[in-house]
């Protein structure tokens, strides 16, 4: 039951020992699947390679802008988001296979606030040939580990648009709890945006970790990498 104050109001519960958080600097995080590197300009020809042919034009959709068109505007967009004081940005490396060890994807934290210990993962793009395989899964899960277990974070939260029916459903397998739907939140390329937000507190973030561990075991997949048991969170 919460407590009540001398006015016999109901208040929160104490967070014992608080103290604002380190900010969340990016630093390289490596995984069995996947490396996030800080993103740098030198990233540029692979992402651009890619994310940006004619048949990725769809990867885009939900974002504010489009495709660059070339190397240059990629650096270009690599430079505007590095310079973005409310970002911090990763390149998505995977380990292995044919195009491993080259950038194949972006993911970022935005909204940080150190002072109540809240980050959300956002501005996500992975290529095609990161889709649908453990890379992705393990990238977001080395930001939670990283956020929650070292850098001592309260609150992750993950946001998109509420079309983005892959992006709601990933959500939802990561095992963060839908939280509720901001109408007109956003303009977007001239659109209307309502934005889905979900979260994962650090009182539930044991079990998803666990969960995410027994998913990512390589005992978890065959030779052919396809999977044994899909990813289930129960907090």
């Amino acid at each position: 039951m919460p407590e009540e104050n001398a006015h016999g109001q109901r208040v929160g519960d104490v967070v014992v020992g608080w103290t604002p958080r380190p900010w969340p600097t990016p630093v390289r995080l490596e995984g069995r699947y996947v490396v996030l590197e800080p993103l740098d300009a030198a990233h540029a020809p692979a992402l651009h390679r890619a994310l940006c042919s004619p048949d990725d034009h769809a990867l885009w959709t939900y974002r504010p802008t489009e495709p660059p068109a070339d190397v240059p505007a990629m650096e270009g967009l690599i430079e505007a988001t590095l310079a973005a004081p409310v970002m911090e940005t990763w390149a998505v490396v995977a380990v292995g296979g044919p195009d491993g060890g080259e950038p194949g994807g972006i993911t970022s934290f935005m909204r940080i606030e150190p002072g109540t210990g809240q980050v959300e993962v956002a501005s996500v793009l992975y290529g095609r040939h990161l889709q649908r395989t453990p890379a992705t899964t393990e990238a977001t899960h080395l930001l939670m580990r990283w956020a929650f277990d070292e850098l001592g974070y309260r609150r992750f939260e993950w946001k998109c648009d509420a079309l983005n029916e892959p992006s709601r459903r990933a959500a939802a397998r990561l095992g963060f709890t839908y939280e509720g739907r901001f109408r007109h939140h956003m303009i977007t390329k001239g659109r209307n945006r309502d934005t889905d937000w979900f979260s994962v507190t650090d009182a539930e973030w044991p079990a998803v970790r666990a969960a995410h561990e027994a998913w990512l075991d390589p005992a978890n997949f065959d030779a052919e990498g396809r999977q044994r048991s899909p990813l289930r969170v129960v907090t």
